[in-house]
């Protein structure tokens, strides 16, 4: 493969088009009370942003679609309001990804945040209570900008792992089609359908399955989509490119602002112009090269030490895995691990996963 062609390579990809479907599956009775916020700039800026995380910019990933934090944002309202039929808990979770920055957990990666991936969230109420448009449109729902800031405050939007809410059971849907076809429109479809909102050991509402069988297999693909974020793969990926976005503020590339103003498509655009000019510093050539290295690479080298001439990460990050409830008397859950061997299994694996102690890939020319 030549220069050129490495660099040519785009990473474009069409959106998920079964996405209206999908929508479907999640809310029957769709909240059209939501789509005056789409416009408001916070929240549609969102579209630009992947929710993988940077990955659909590097041959090192295949993903089948791009998908949007927008996509799931909307997504995450439409369960939410699904399950509480609440205006203010699915706005709450319409809003909750208004302040991740382009390469969605790039920025924790940069923050030094691998193992929380929670920096992204830090500035999502100020962002939500500061905005005077976003302000005018929950006047018109007779909503307040401090009741829809923090979706944390509402369980079945947000809630702690390994327990099951409207974020958590979402993301991994398209995460697990986009990544490797983990799960289909049908299998969607016969997982939300057994779900339904819960009590759980702390008497707070959750969402939890009523049969065991279906919840072994959602736990089952959970955690595999699980370990593919722990694997060195993901972990060069995101980790290169947060060096990559660091080194472009530092030479002027871009602003630290641009990573919430431009798509990343716009990006990658501007990170490509630069490295097609003659680099005039040591800093910009060593910019040039890792640049090149992301758009280039096809697979990385598992080694125990960090290896010369390659770009090498030791990192700990975060395991996402799920116990989720399963129905026990009324509307109050066991945890699924109590109940099921196979699921207990399923989770020890992603607790326990442990990849080669370093990641590598050579460095472009």
């Amino acid at each position: 493969m030549t220069e050129k062609n490495e660099m040519d390579w785009t990473g474009g990809k069409p959106r998920f088009d079964k996405i209206d479907e999908y929508y479907g599956i999640l809310a029957s009775d769709y909240p059209d009370f939501i789509e005056k916020y789409f416009a408001i700039e916070i929240l549609n800026r969102l579209k630009g942003v992947g929710l993988l995380c940077g990955t659909d910019w590097t041959p090192l990933y295949h993903n089948r679609f791009f998908y949007s934090r927008f996509d799931h944002s909307v997504a995450v309202a439409l369960i939410t309001w699904n399950f509480t039929k609440s205006r203010k808990q699915t706005i709450a979770a319409l809003l909750h990804d208004v302040s991740t920055p382009a390469f969605s957990h790039v920025a924790d990666f940069r923050a030094g945040d691998t193992l929380k991936q929670e920096f992204t969230e830090s500035e999502n109420d100020f962002m939500v209570r500061d905005d005077v448009d976003l302000g005018m449109v929950l006047n018109s729902d007779g909503l307040y900008s401090t009741e829809v800031g923090d979706y944390h405050r509402y369980p079945v939007a947000d809630n702690e792992i390994p327990s099951l809410s409207a974020d958590r059971l979402e993301y991994m849907f398209p995460s697990g089609m986009a990544l490797d076809g983990t799960w289909t429109i049908d299998e969607i479809r016969e997982i939300y359908d057994d779900i339904i909102l819960m009590l759980d050991e702390h008497r707070r509402p959750e969402l939890g399955f009523c049969t065991k069988e279906i919840a072994e297999v959602y736990c089952k693909k959970f955690c595999h989509v699980g370990i593919l974020t722990q694997k060195n793969e993901n972990k060069v990926a995101l980790q290169l490119m947060a060096e990559i976005c660091s080194r472009a503020v530092k030479l002027g590339i871009v602003r630290e602002r641009d990573f919430f103003k431009f798509s990343e498509a716009d990006l990658i655009a501007k990170f490509t112009e630069f490295c097609e000019k003659t680099p005039d510093s040591e800093a910009a050539a060593e910019f040039v090269k890792l640049f090149r290295t992301f758009r280039a690479m096809t697979e990385i080298v598992r080694s125990d030490t960090a290896l010369e001439n390659h770009f090498c990460v030791n990192l700990a990050v975060k395991r996402r895995y799920i116990d989720p409830l399963v129905a026990a008397e009324g509307r109050k859950g066991v945890r699924l691990h109590s109940i099921s061997e196979e699921a207990k299994g399923y989770i020890n694996e992603a607790l326990t996963f442990a990849d080669s102690p370093y990641g590598c890939v050579k460095l472009a020319e």
